[in-house]
């Protein structure tokens, strides 16, 4: 099985590091921050022998060089942002596949929080890296990319089947969750969710990784295509209710 260990870095990132104990190779997930994740590679034994970059940000791929100069590691990052990415030897798109030993991650075209973003989905794990396009209650801000290109995006995560556990870049969950209750007031099950949230965070844990299926029936931006969220907010069609809580969120 391969291990993954999360730990918190910056003011509110989240690195990962995946493990494949029988071919002993270590992927960074994203870069944050360099020093953090050669000291937490060091206390687990590991050899950063891959960087899996999501999108262009600093606070993505800022630990690039410093990583590559400390192991000589691989960076993997996304075709659409490479050019704003330091220290690339490979660039990926929708349907490329990369490898962790013997262990295949799908690439997914998740554009529009930049228009480059891409996610990682392994399938045999059940599990993806989706950076900032999809949080837990939440989605990314859209810098770049546009309500159509984004929504697609969504759907894309959304076809991923139920049990999938995601692994997003950023603890915004709570932020997220007071958004959520105003966008989708008489949701229960997001009800559920948010008190489930708020007792995690007391207890000073993560709410991340979280799983689809929870998402589908709580997260307002995944649920778009609702007949009562578009009564609410978008009239009918899935794109403009979408940008009608982007644009909401944005101000909330």
């Amino acid at each position: 099985m391969l291990e993954i260990h999360q730990f918190p870095c910056l003011s509110d990132n989240y690195g990962y590091l995946v493990h494949d104990p029988v071919s002993g190779e270590t992927a960074c997930i994203d870069t944050p921050d360099a020093d953090a994740y050669l000291r937490e590679a060091g206390h687990k034994g590991w050899q950063i022998s891959q960087i899996w970059n999501t999108h262009w940000h600093p606070d993505h791929a800022g630990g690039n060089e410093a990583i590559k100069a400390a192991t000589g590691c691989t960076v993997i990052a996304p075709e659409g942002d490479a050019g704003r990415i330091a220290a690339v030897d490979r660039t990926v798109k929708h349907g490329d596949v990369v490898m962790l030993g013997e262990w295949d991650a799908a690439v997914i075209d998740v554009g529009g929080h930049t228009n480059g973003h891409i996610a990682y989905h392994l399938p045999d794990a059940d599990l993806a890296f989706v950076g900032d396009s999809l949080f837990a209650l939440g989605c990314g801000r859209m810098f770049e990319g546009t309500p159509d290109q984004f929504w697609a995006s969504l759907c894309r995560l959304k076809a991923l089947p139920p049990s999938t556990i995601l692994y997003c870049a950023h603890e915004y969950t709570q932020s997220n969750a007071r958004f959520a209750l105003h966008a989708d007031p008489d949701n229960a099950e997001l009800a559920k969710y948010v008190e489930a949230i708020a007792k995690a965070r007391a207890a000073g844990k993560p709410t991340v990784p979280f799983a689809l299926a929870r998402e589908l029936a709580t997260n307002p931006f995944l649920r778009a295509d609702d007949p009562a969220m578009q009564a609410r907010w978008g009239g009918g069609d899935a794109v403009a209710t979408f940008a009608a809580l982007r644009g909401a969120k944005d101000t909330f």
